[in-house]
C-alpha cells in the first residue's frame, strides 16, 4: 500500500511540485535568515574572541560593548596590578582616528594600541610581514581586508591597488609605515583595522586626559577569573568581566538596543507562514483530488488505519525532500558569501530549527488530508 501512496504522489505531477516549492521556500528562510543574523550578531563581540589570551577585560563603568570607548586614567592599570590573584595585567589603546592613503584619500580606521612589551591583542594571524616589526620606528599591522578593500587607493600608474608593506600612510598627521598585514574577524561596525604599539598609539591620537581604553588582564594560575574580575571591580571601581561575560554584554547591548532581532524574526515568521501556506493548500488539494481512490481502497477492505499511513507517508516525503532542497541552496549561498561582507552562520542549531517547522508544516498539511480521508464514505466510489 506504500508504494501505491508513492505512485499516487509522484503521478499528480503539478501537486507534487507545488508541495516541494513551498516546503523548499520555507526551510530556504528558516535556514538562510536565522544564519545570517547569527553571523552578523557574533561579529558584535569578533574582536574579544581574536583577543583570546587575557581572562578578563576591565573597562571604565560606562562602557556596555566592545566598540564603545571610555577611557580610564593611566592609573588604573597600576591599581589592578595590585590586585591579588592577577598573574599580569597590560593596557589597550582602542579608538577611531583617521588615515590619510598615498593618493591623499581620508578614511576613518579604528586603531589599537598594544602593549609594547607583549603585543598582546595583535591579530590572530600574519598574512604578512612579522609581529615583531610593529616595534619598527612608526610601524603600523593593516588589517588584511581593510588593506584590499577599503584602504585600497589608486597609485603612481593610476592604478588601484590594496595597501602593502613598506606604503607610507599619516594617521592623524603623523607619518606611519606599513610593516604588516594581519588577519583577523570581521566586526560589526565594518570600520578598516590597524594595529600599532600603545606607546605610539597615544602619541598619534588627539590629546586627551584619558586614554586607556582597556585593561587586559591574566588570572594567576589555580585562580578564577570570575571571582578575580568581582574582586578587580570591588577593589579599584572599574568594571571587571570574564571573556565570556563580555561578549554576552556585548551581543545583549546590540540585541536589545537594535531592531535586528524582530527583523529577522519577521522574515523567518513569512518565510514559515508563506510555506505553510503553499504546502498546505497544495496537500490539501492533492488528497480532495484523489478522494476516489482513497475510497476505492477502504471500499476493498482497507482499514482507516493503513490509509491514514499513506497520507502520513506522502506529506513525509514532500517534507524531507522540500526540506533538503532548501537548506541544500541555503548551504550554497553560505558558501558563496564565505569571507565576504554579508555575514553568514550556519549552525547545527539552526538545522533543528528549520527541520521542526518543516515538521510542523508537513504535520498541519498531514492533518487537512487525513481529516477528508476518516470521513470519507467508501460508497462513494459507487455513486456517480
Amino acid at each position: 500500500m506504500l508504494i501505491i501512496a508513492l505512485h499516487m504522489l509522484f503521478g499528480d505531477r503539478g501537486k507534487y511540485l507545488g508541495m516541494i516549492i513551498g516546503i523548499t521556500f520555507a526551510a530556504l528562510i528558516m535556514t538562510q535568515q536565522p544564519s545570517i543574523f547569527v553571523g552578523l550578531m557574533s561579529r558584535t563581540f569578533a574582536f574579544i574572541d581574536d583577543v583570546s589570551l587575557p581572562d578578563i577585560w576591565v573597562m571604565d563603568p560606562g562602557v556596555e560593548y566592545v566598540e564603545e570607548s571610555k577611557p580610564m586614567r593611566d592609573t588604573a592599570l597600576t591599581r589592578v596590578r595590585g590586585v591579588t590573584g592577577v598573574a599580569w595585567a597590560v593596557p589597550m589603546f582602542k579608538a577611531v582616528i583617521n588615515i590619510r592613503l598615498p593618493d591623499g584619500q581620508t578614511k576613518s580606521i579604528n586603531l589599537t594600541g598594544l602593549d609594547d612589551a607583549t603585543l598582546v591583542g595583535a591579530p590572530p594571524q600574519m598574512a604578512e610581514g612579522s609581529l615583531s616589526d610593529l616595534r619598527q620606528t612608526d610601524g603600523v599591522i593593516v588589517d588584511q581586508e581593510a588593506a584590499r578593500d577599503r584602504l585600497s587607493f589608486v597609485g603612481a600608474d593610476g592604478r588601484s591597488r590594496p595597501l602593502a608593506i613598506g606604503d607610507e600612510v599619516e594617521i592623524n598627521d603623523n607619518r606611519a609605515i606599513v610593516v604588516g598585514i594581519g588577519r583577523s574577524s570581521r566586526d560589526f561596525v565594518l570600520v578598516p583595522k590597524a594595529f600599532t604599539t600603545y606607546s605610539r598609539a597615544l602619541a598619534w591620537a588627539p590629546p586627551q586626559r584619558r586614554q586607556l581604553t582597556y585593561v587586559l588582564v591574566k588570572a594567576g594560575e589555580g585562580v578564577d577569573p570570575a571571582a578575580l574580575a568581582r574582586r578587580i571591580t570591588a577593589e579599584t571601581g572599574l568594571t571587571a568581566q570574564t571573556q565570556a561575560e563580555f561578549r554576552q554584554a556585548t551581543l545583549s547591548y546590540w540585541m536589545e538596543n537594535t531592531g535586528i532581532p524582530i527583523n529577522f524574526g519577521i522574515s523567518v515568521a513569512l518565510g514559515f507562514l508563506v510555506g505553510a501556506a503553499i504546502a498546505g493548500q497544495s496537500f490539501f488539494n492533492f488528497v480532495r483530488e484523489n478522494l476516489d481512490q482513497y475510497a476505492a481502497l477502504k471500499a476493498m477492505g482497507l482499514r482507516t488505519g493503513v490509509v491514514v499511513r499513506m497520507v502520513l507517508l506522502q506529506a513525509a516525503v514532500v517534507g524531507l525532500i522540500g526540506y533538503g532542497l532548501g537548506v541544500g541552496i541555503a548551504a550554497i549561498f553560505g558558501a558563496n558569501v564565505k569571507d565576504s561582507v554579508l555575514a553568514f552562520a550556519l549552525v547545527p542549531e539552526i538545522l533543528a530549527f528549520a527541520a521542526a517547522g518543516v515538521l510542523l508544516i508537513v504535520s498541519l498539511s498531514a492533518l487537512l488530508g487525513i481529516r477528508q480521508v476518516i470521513r470519507l464514505d467508501p460508497a462513494v466510489v459507487f455513486r456517480s
